[in-house]
């Protein structure tokens, strides 16, 4: 029976409050004051409105909202959400007026206004749980809202919180990285359809008589991927995960089930003298039926005009409405010179070998530039092979000098190329201008919100730095952008576990182990795969593979500089301390260590303290 004047209900509950809030009144009270004023007038209470939301109270820095329903709460949060990033797309990451939400379904008491109970405290820890700019909702909340909001959402499993007794089931809803378009209810349900399609471009096969033609079906193949993925309306399979297919024989349904999307597209190549001849064809892999297919008889100058026909004919089978915006990346041709691209394409199939193939190169897109000077890609390719010489193989400064000045050209060249600022970024991370590679990785990041290296190389560079939350939230975020990746959650779980979050580390331990043991399944020489996820089995317990992984690894490339630092980091974990600093050793003689990353490297705390540790740390300088 309900005690006399206690007036309880249903309730759609939605917490939030700012990301750093105390920080940002140290650094400005007055200025963060207003400005969140701003930001409550002008954007997030007419949204709580407009989805017929109702301010309970507010506390300075965060508010209490009750809705109608969960459906109304989820759009108005979501709405929020990519609206304020929009809002700050080209603020610092520091400095945004950034939202945690947390949303429930639950009973409440109400007096004079307000409410109460069991209901409002679970949503107050869904928000504690969210990322910056992101949403956690209940297990109740989510049972309503899947079916009705066009939004995918994680299963982050039953979580214990303070002052609860019992764990809470959390979902967090997945949202672009940077999205930049709001949306209203109508559109949000449209929405529902778009984020199921996706997409494979497995590499297009060298049907030419010259297997040196290899590089150029290949870069077919590279290319429209890189053109697919900065479509936000389509969830596109990374270059790494559609080449592990590269010379096998495919089954369509099998291959898109690994890969997790539900179109392929496949081609060949055949190529004569100056005549190019291209195959592709669109699969639907649930009912194995073509959508589209087509025969590009063509000179080879019109490459480019052949890679933007196929992009458009993707985009209308899948029924994807362009921006204007979005139809001028399809259309950019990088150069005029069909030479310069073929070599920029040779370029792009040594980057991701060993070594040698980095230092090929860098002589292949020095080779595009000569034929083409105002190539500006070309130029950001020649940064990222000097920069990553540099950074993993002989510190020599002429490396740097050379991305230095090859970074800075790309920009003059093309100031809105992504790829270049991202490019700009790692190098001044390299010479240690911190500042300017922040701003160089914002710029690239709201240039292209879905260029993985952006994020990527940003966390490394924080991480460098030993600020933690902020490699935190870009290796989460990197993560988003590329899914089927394994190193952005690899080094996630080192930033977690150095802040002792160790919650946190395990779920990303879990997530990171099931992606990890894909890819080596499709790609077992992958000794990068073999040491992360080694790392990965000993962050959930299970030692003993972990180092059958590791010894795999090692005997793939046992003098690859990168590959011995995480086996360095690996045996510290286990004890093993004269093996974990032989190994260290090992990878400054072969090739860099940065003094930094090794200064910050939770890692190797078991060996901190030793001697040797301490003098390669000042040889590193």
């Amino acid at each position: 029976m309900r005690p006399a004047g206690v007036d309880r209900r249903l309730a759609a509950i939605l917490a939030a409050d700012v990301v750093g809030y105390s920080r940002l009144m140290g650094d400005d009270d007055e200025g963060t004051l207003a400005k969140l004023k701003t930001q409550r007038a002008e954007l997030i209470d007419p949204k709580i409105t407009q989805h017929n939301g109702r301010i309970v109270k507010t506390t300075g820095d965060g508010m209490l909202v009750e809705f109608p329903s969960v459906v109304d709460a989820l759009r108005c949060a979501v709405d929020v959400q990519e609206s304020i990033a929009e809002r700050h797309a080209d603020v610092p990451l520091e400095r945004r007026l950034q939202l945690r939400v947390g949303i429930n379904l639950g009973d409440v008491i109400v007096e004079n206004g307000d409410i109460f109970g069991d209901g409002v405290n679970v949503a107050s820890r869904l928000e504690g749980l969210a990322e910056p700019g992101g949403i956690c909702i209940s297990q109740a909340a989510h049972d309503l809202v899947r079916d009705r909001c066009a939004v995918e959402f994680q299963d982050l499993g039953d979580v214990n919180v303070k002052n609860i007794a019992r764990p809470i089931h959390v979902y967090r809803v997945v949202l672009g990285p940077a999205a930049s378009s709001r949306h209203s209810p109508v559109e949000m349900d449209g929405r529902r359809a778009e984020a199921r399609k996706s997409i494979a471009v497995l590499p297009f096969v060298n049907v030419s008589s010259d297997p040196e033609n290899e590089f150029f079906s290949d870069g077919v193949s590279e290319e429209l991927i890189n053109l697919l993925t900065r479509l936000p309306q389509l969830r596109v399979a990374s270059r790494t995960s559609s080449f592990s297919f590269k010379g096998k024989s495919v089954n369509v349904r099998a291959a898109a089930r690994d890969l997790g999307v539900n179109t392929i597209l496949e081609g060949s190549v055949r190529r004569a003298g100056t005549r190019i001849r291209i195959t592709a064809q669109l699969i639907d892999a649930e009912s194995d039926s073509h959508l589209w297919s087509e025969t590009y008889d063509r000179q080879l100058e019109d490459i480019f005009a052949v890679q933007d026909e196929i992009a458009h004919r993707i985009v209308d089978a899948l029924e994807i409405t362009l921006s204007p915006k979005q139809e001028r990346i399809i259309h950019k041709a990088p150069t005029t010179e069909v030479q310069a691209y073929e070599y920029y394409l040779r370029g792009r199939m040594f980057f991701y070998q060993e070594r040698g193939g980095v230092e090929m190169a860098r002589q292949m897109f020095a080779r595009a530039i000569e034929i083409d000077p105002g190539y500006a890609l070309a130029y950001a390719g020649v940064a990222d092979a000097a920069a990553f010489l540099y950074m993993w193989y002989d510190k020599n400064d002429a490396h740097l000098e050379q991305a230095e000045a090859a970074s800075r050209r790309a920009l003059e060249l093309d100031p809105e190329l992504a790829e270049a600022h991202a490019a700009r970024g790692h190098v001044l991370s390299l010479e240690r201008r911190y500042d300017e590679a922040e701003r160089e990785f914002e710029t690239a990041i709201r240039l292209d919100p879905r260029l993985f290296e952006g994020y990527y190389f940003y966390a490394r560079d924080a991480l460098s730095q030993g600020k933690l939350e902020k490699a935190a939230r870009l290796f989460e975020q990197a993560s988003e952008v590329r899914p089927e990746d394994y190193q952005a959650p690899t080094l996630v779980v080192q930033v977690y576990r150095s802040l002792g979050r160790e919650a946190e580390a395990l779920d990303a331990s879990r997530r990171c182990a099931r992606i990890v043991e894909k890819h080596v399944e499709l790609n077992p020489d992958d000794h990068r795969a073999l040491v992360l996820g080694a790392a990965t089995f000993l962050n959930l317990g299970d030692a003993a593979r972990g180092r059958a992984w590791a010894d795999r690894a090692y005997a793939i490339s046992p003098e690859n500089p990168g590959l011995l630092y995480n086996l360095a980091c690996f045996h510290s974990r286990i004890g093993d301390v004269e093996r974990s600093l032989d190994l260290l050793e090992k990878s400054a003689t072969v090739g860099i260590v940065s003094r930094e990353w090794v200064a910050n490297d939770s890692d190797l705390d078991a060996v901190r303290s030793h001697p040797r540790f301490q003098a390669l740390l000042k040889r590193l300088g």
